[in-house]
């Protein structure tokens, strides 16, 4: 976590590793150099044993982040992603541990892509979410935007989001299932570190192997097949000190000591 970024800040508090895209000035929206420093920090994070649960914001109280730099994008027509796509997150399907999204302002295009590929969000009620690629002649494509968006959703409301381009205030966004909840601005840091800590009380692999279980899943033709599907992450929870750990604590009354192995 020691080299340096330019566009990010990244801090670690106890087993919660903080991400934050760091250029306020552009409302956090990203240049090339920014998604290949956020693929940086997730590849410490999903290295880094210490480090059980990441939050990703944006600083300042305006955006979280609002997709690509367009003016950045001018120069080129094209966006530069890292393999693991934009914010080095969206394409990244091999990261099992959980990455918590605190909506700090506007998710707009990739900002809203990137949301949707965390496995929970907290917003703040001043925020506001949406895909408004269609209005400037563009699709919410690159960071696979349109692809959740279909399978997390109903279709009637994906549609509604897709086809109008319009800001989601953050209290539709939660109804909608867009975010797990909605805070006062002030308040969401707290909220998104109080919701890590409670992960990071569960066993770590248990963690790991929960999270790669209903992806992995999800890619099998149905039900039965997924039930019967081996998966490594599983198998190895289940076979560690930790199994034994977690049982003999609840037996004793006491807390688990988690090792991670």
């Amino acid at each position: 976590m020691s080299a340096p970024y330019e566009h990010l800040l990244v801090e670690r508090e106890g087993p919660i590793l903080w991400i934050t895209i760091n250029r306020p000035k552009v409302l956090n929206a990203l240049s090339t150099a920014a998604h290949f420093e956020l693929a940086r920090a997730f590849d410490a994070y999903a290295t880094d044993d210490a480090a059980r649960v990441a939050i990703l914001t944006g600083a300042g109280e305006r955006a979280f982040c609002v997709g690509s730099d367009l003016k950045a994008r001018l120069e080129t027509n094209a966006d530069h992603h890292p393999p693991t796509g934009f914010a080095g997150i969206t394409h990244r399907f091999d990261l099992y541990k959980p990455v918590i999204a605190a909506v700090n302002g506007l998710a707009l295009g990739g900002g809203l892509e990137v949301v949707l590929t965390c496995d929970l969000a907290i917003a703040a009620d001043t925020a506001g979410l949406g895909f408004p690629e269609p209005r400037v002649g563009m699709l919410a494509l690159g960071g696979g935007g349109l692809q959740r968006i279909a399978r997390f959703l109903p279709m009637k409301l994906a549609m509604d989001i897709v086809l109008t381009g319009r800001r989601i205030p953050a209290a539709e966004a939660k109804t909608m299932g867009l975010v797990n909840d909605v805070v006062p601005i002030a308040e969401l840091h707290d909220r998104a570190r109080a919701l890590a800590l409670q992960l990071a009380e569960n066993a770590p692999l248990s963690l790991l192997a929960s999270k790669q279980v209903m992806l992995q899943s999800l890619a099998k033709p149905d039900l039965k097949a997924a039930l019967e599907a081996t998966y490594e992450a599983a198998d190895r929870a289940f076979a560690s000190e930790d199994a034994i750990e977690g049982q003999t604590a609840f037996v004793e009354k006491r807390k688990p000591v988690w090792k991670g192995r």
